[in-house]
């Protein structure tokens, strides 16, 4: 029997490790070791509950006003008992974050190989999304196995000298999550505050854009909005200070706006699903969206999922007032610029990568996954879009 830890400790490496903890421990042949870092603490706590996930070891690393240097250093102290004492076959890590950088680094130390989850997403820009890109690109170097979400993704990985046999193409587990999470008798307050409107949903927190390019976002929000009243906007506004600041002082007495405290994983799927449109600097988000039909303006300068700008599923206004006004103007008041995006085919995945990570670790074969064509739905309850104007009703 193979065993197989899974390390992880942030709200969104959560969301899409824990529909691949609970494939995993479905398994005969694999025995599943869950350990949490801890790097976010309440965040990451309401997403294990959410998927009924216990883990095995907590490092509780958090602290207040943590620094990178925190969060590096907590993690490399932290792990080296655990993973000296299961000596796993394979530790999986997530994406970009600080815990899937330190976890990599810890097992490359003590020889453990390291199976990388959601890997080969690159902008190429170092400080852009910071510090996310170093992070993955150090871990796809120190990675034995790739699961990369596309088929770009596993491409930039060859490019990189990565063994295509080392390379496995899935999909995106976060697809896999919202068979979890998402739900027909879903209700919340600010869904019936915005009945009858079409709804915006809002995230904006990214460290590259604190200070003027985060006012400048929101200001472009605000004209939007108070331009069209048919529009209501939920915002679950982050937990940093500086994030809070800008937007209490550049949306307070938005009247079509709600600010609201940071929402559950179920609540995030469930207000995305029964969106308008989406606007964010997030990067979980620019996958979910698509799947469910709804447009998405990515606010930064680069994003390491360009296969979603090529589908036509995500479009790049970056952090310029004047960019996102007129493009969020646009596909309120176009309904043809509107259904391009809204029609157009997710390539992000189809909603069985946990399966096909776990055939990979307990067989050695899986069954790749290389995205669908055409006019084919790529959401496993993907249903017929209303149109512009019955979204508005």
């Amino acid at each position: 029997m193979k065993k197989v830890m899974l390390v992880f400790g942030t709200r969104p490496e959560a969301v899409k490790m824990c529909p691949l903890v609970n494939e995993l421990k479905s398994r005969n042949g694999i025995q599943t070791v869950v350990c949490v870092t801890g790097q976010h603490r309440n965040m990451l706590d309401s997403v294990l509950d959410a998927f009924h996930v216990v883990p095995d070891y907590d490092l509780s690393i958090m602290k207040e006003n943590q620094t990178l240097f925190d969060i590096m250093s907590g993690v490399l102290s932290a792990i080296r008992p655990v993973l000296e004492a299961e000596r796993p076959d394979v530790v999986l890590v997530h994406g970009d974050t600080s815990t899937a950088f330190a976890a990599a680094l810890a097992c490359f130390y003590l020889r453990i190989p390291v199976g990388h989850v959601e890997a080969g997403l690159r902008t190429y820009n170092i400080d852009s999304p910071y510090p996310e890109e170093f992070n993955r690109q150090a871990v796809g170097i120190l990675g034995r196995f790739h699961f990369a979400p596309t088929a770009e993704a596993a491409a930039h990985l060859i490019r990189e000298g990565r063994d295509p046999e080392s390379v496995f193409v899935t999909g995106n587990t976060v697809i896999d999550a919202m068979k979890y999470t998402v739900r027909e008798d879903y209700t919340h307050p600010e869904l019936a505050w915005a009945e009858n409107h079409r709804l915006i949903f809002i995230t904006a927190h990214r460290r590259e854009n604190l200070g003027v390019p985060m006012r400048h976002m929101f200001r472009a929000i605000r004209r939007v909005l108070e331009e069209h009243p048919d529009c209501r906007a939920v915002y679950p506004i982050h937990m940093n200070p500086q994030v809070r600041a800008a937007a209490e002082e550049e949306l307070a007495g938005c009247e079509n706006m709600h600010l609201i405290e940071p929402v559950s994983v179920v609540d995030c799927h469930n207000f995305e699903a029964r969106c308008f449109l989406c606007l964010t600097d997030s990067g979980g988000i620019q996958e979910e969206c698509p799947s469910f039909g709804r447009p998405v303006l990515v606010m930064r300068d680069t994003t390491e999922r360009p296969e979603g700008v090529s589908a036509g599923v995500l479009r790049l206004v970056g952090t310029e007032e004047e960019t996102i006004y007129r493009n969020f103007k646009e596909l309120l008041e176009d309904p043809s610029a509107y259904e391009a995006m809204a029609r157009a085919c997710s390539p992000f995945g189809d909603g069985h990568a946990c399966e096909r990570i776990a055939d990979i670790l307990e067989t050695g074969h899986y069954e790749p996954w290389a995205g669908k064509k055409g006019e084919e739905r790529c959401a496993f309850w993907r249903q017929e879009l209303p149109t512009q104007e019955e979204e508005g009703k």
